[in-house]
């Protein structure tokens, strides 16, 4: 998840957190050393609690100033299971962490932005939030909702502001490789996809608005 109060494409103000503080917390050490300048700011949220993310939003905006730019990324994906072996657990995990996560970020950020009647809202979505496929169920409904969930706000919100939908096309990563096994090495690294993306959302504007988009 990345908020950005910069004017200047690269070299911005983002604020950067993770799902799990477990799993991730050598990712948040690593990315603080090499994020260790005033215009960073590195925090920690669970998405899936909607108080987190208020307090989230109370620091960010106290230490950094309303966002121009919100990227929800925050994303989980089932195992590979037909869903009458998924369990209710993992199915709420998906749904909790890939919608709830985003309705979460909207909730709080939105009417932070709304007085500046600017900004932009890229919610990730996938392509099989725009298809499905087997064994992942759970995540293509999630990715789905995204869809409907970007459009639908789209329409509320005011002139000069914007959500999108964005599919980030297949990348290798962690997440890719519970799907695909080792092919998944096939697949463009993050961080080539990164400079692609970046210039992509940076030069977002308002007529953007509902767009569902893919890099």
């Amino acid at each position: 998840m990345t908020i950005s109060n910069s004017d200047d494409a690269w070299d911005g103000e983002p604020s950067g957190y993770r799902r799990s503080e477990e799993e991730e917390a050598d990712t948040l050490d690593s990315l603080q050393s090499q994020f260790s300048s005033d215009n960073h700011l590195l925090l920690y949220a669970d998405v899936k609690s909607n108080s987190s993310v208020e307090e989230l939003a109370r620091v960010v905006v106290e230490k950094k100033g309303v966002p121009d730019i919100i990227v929800n990324n925050a994303g989980t994906i089932n195992q590979n299971k037909k869903i009458w072996e998924v369990s209710e657990e993992e199915f709420d995990s998906v749904i909790d962490t890939n919608v709830k996560g985003v309705a979460n970020m909207l909730r709080h950020f939105i009417p932070l932005m709304i007085p500046n009647k600017q900004g932009i809202i890229v919610n990730m979505s996938s392509g099989w939030g725009r298809s499905g496929a087997a064994l992942v169920a759970p995540y293509c409904a999630s990715k789905w909702a995204v869809e409907g969930l970007s459009r639908s706000v789209a329409k509320e919100l005011p002139e000069g502001m914007a959500i999108i939908a964005l599919n980030p096309g297949v990348i290798h990563t962690d997440m890719l490789t519970s799907c695909f096994g080792t092919s998944a090495s096939l697949y463009q690294d993050p961080d080539t996809w990164a400079l692609k993306a970046a210039m992509m959302i940076l030069n977002l504007t308002s007529a953007d608005n509902g767009a569902s988009l893919t890099v």
